[in-house]
């Protein structure tokens, strides 16, 4: 069976990850690349906050304590990330982020760190 992809011209069906082709013609690589791109999540600044503070080593209750928000919005966040990210536990969410977006999560909290140090 072949689903027709909202680019045009690409078509997928059950095949494994990567095995785009181009209707009548070879693998065309710009769409491949466009639907890769567009395939890639976008984090609110919120869900951003909540990978900083997991990838601190922050647990639900001191996430919802440092945003002001329950320990089960808390959670509902992480599980949000979890989704989005493509992983099974919490601990992966920082390295699944940066991995993806190529960002640190502990950059900012180490940079804001080093600034109250003196540094």
């Amino acid at each position: 069976m072949t689903i027709r992809s909202r680019y045009p011209g690409v078509i997928h069906g059950n095949t494994p990850f990567g095995q785009w082709r181009l209707h009548g013609a070879g693998t065309s690589f710009g769409a491949m690349y466009d639907a890769l791109r567009a395939s890639i999540p976008s984090f609110t600044e919120r869900q951003v906050e909540v990978i900083e503070l997991i990838a601190a080593g922050c647990s639900n209750d001191e996430v919802g304590e440092r945003l002001g928000i329950s320990p089960r919005t808390a959670k509902a966040h992480s599980d949000v990330l979890r989704q989005k990210l493509g992983v099974t536990r919490r601990r992966q969410i920082p390295v699944a982020y940066r991995a993806l977006t190529g960002d640190d999560p502990l950059s900012r909290s180490l940079k804001s760190a080093t600034a109250d140090n003196g540094g």
